[in-house]
């Protein structure tokens, strides 16, 4: 059985520990790191797309970064109660044309018992900007 710590309910500290786990992992652009955070069902939406399971998280991912290049995420906490806890988010990346984008989003999630992530819903926006306006390193 999985288990991944902290476990909910989350206090203020367990939350913040969380939110810069999963931080660590999606920086890592690793998309089988960052799809252990979640149940083998996961539900998410991520902008207009619904995504079903892990395996489908991780292809989801690996798509993900061959458009986004030199991805760059900083998340936020945002409220936490329970099992559940909401983000705000900003990540920066570059597509193939050397275009530089900055996304800004909010991510609600909910745990199961054993800590892994069964539901994210994230609604993002994206915002073309110039390379010299980066503000993630």
């Amino acid at each position: 059985m999985e288990i991944l710590k902290p476990l909910p309910p989350f206090d203020l500290d367990s939350a913040i520990e969380k939110v810069q786990l999963a931080e660590d992992a999606w920086n890592s652009r690793d998309p089988e790191r960052v799809a252990s955070a979640y149940t083998l069902d996961t539900e998410w939406r991520n902008r207009s797309v619904f995504i079903n399971g892990r395996e489908n998280v991780i292809k989801f991912l690996a798509d993900k970064w061959q458009r986004e290049l030199r991805y760059k995420l900083k998340k936020e906490l945002w409220a936490f109660t329970g099992n559940r806890i909401a983000v705000r988010f900003e990540y920066e990346y570059h597509d193939s044309d050397m275009r530089w984008f900055r996304a800004y989003g909010n991510e609600n999630w909910e745990f199961n018992e054993n800590g892994l992530m069964q539901r994210r819903f994230a609604s993002i926006n994206d915002l073309e900007i110039k390379e010299e306006d980066r503000r993630l390193h």
